[in-house]
């Protein structure tokens, strides 16, 4: 059951991207380590904390349904 997709999509790459900014620059504006951002860039993510989340958001000047969306 763990394996079965979530339906829900992480944009971290598109929105990285857009703005020309690193994972590693993500991760020192988030605090949020390299490895768990990639975690969740990839889809591989089971859960997300909301301050980590609202983190991401306001480094990409960003809304929560930028970053995950479902499909």
């Amino acid at each position: 059951m763990d394996d079965e997709p979530t339906g829900i999509r992480c944009r971290l790459d598109d929105l990285l991207a857009e703005r020309n900014m690193t994972l590693t620059e993500l991760s020192e504006r988030v605090g949020v380590s390299i490895v768990n951002l990639s975690v969740l860039k990839n889809d591989r993510a089971r859960a997300i904390r909301f301050s980590t989340l609202v983190a991401i958001c306001d480094a990409l000047d960003c809304e929560v349904g930028d970053v995950l969306v479902r499909g």
